[in-house]
């Protein structure tokens, strides 16, 4: 099992964000769900302060801007230097893709902690994403737009199931590559230029146990 957290920080158009393995630090770095619910934020909505984190997040500035200096010293954000203050700094999102691998720490005990946090808590985000657009009032075209897909009955084997999921990654990288590269979203020109909005995509693929394996 695989799991790639983005940040989606606005870049050049011609900007593709190098991909990094996350290795136990890096982990145990991040582990945490404050600190994955901070980079989420900043990764989605761009730079913040630790005042505004907190607001948002309902939570204390003090333990806000702890959790930030961590995240910085692992490499995950950095201050946006050139805005903001001695006193309010600024921070933003390191745009790297991080692949992070589970086969890599199942057989590191220092590392199953930190795992099971990080898993729980990227499941638990994605959960909560998909109520939340439940819930949220959408015109007709964005309603239509969107889907929530389940198909239970294919019956693949394990290189099967890999190469299912190449397949789709690379189908979401090659439209959110279009889309950087001057589609809707960046070219003004486009018809459909201001009716782009941000777009989440969630893919969960896994096997499942049969009765007489249960």
């Amino acid at each position: 099992m695989s799991d790639t957290p983005e940040s989606n920080r606005p870049q050049p158009p011609s900007a593709t964000p190098p991909v990094r393995r996350m290795d136990a630090r890096s982990l145990r770095g991040l582990a945490h769900p404050l600190r994955m619910r901070i980079l989420d934020l900043l990764a989605l909505d761009g730079p913040d302060t630790a005042t505004g984190l907190g607001r948002r997040l309902g939570e204390n500035t003090g333990t806000v801007s702890w959790h930030l200096r961590h995240l910085a010293d692992h490499g995950f954000i950095e201050e946006e230097t050139g805005r903001g203050t001695r006193r309010e700094r600024w921070w933003r999102a390191v745009r790297v893709a991080r692949r992070l691998d589970t086969n890599d720490f199942r057989d590191d005990p220092d590392s199953q902690g930190a795992l099971s946090v990080y898993l729980h808590e990227t499941v638990h985000r994605d959960f909560g994403q998909v109520t939340t657009y439940l819930a949220e009032e959408w015109g007709a075209e964005w309603r239509d737009a969107g889907t929530l897909s389940r198909w239970p009955d294919l019956r693949l084997t394990s290189g099967q199931l890999a190469a299912l999921n190449a397949e789709l990654e690379a189908v979401v990288v090659r439209h959110r590559e279009a889309a950087a590269g001057g589609g809707a979203a960046r070219d003004e020109a486009a018809p459909d230029a201001g009716e782009a909005r941000p777009v989440i995509v969630q893919l969960q693929s896994f096997p499942r146990k049969e009765r007489d394996e249960r």
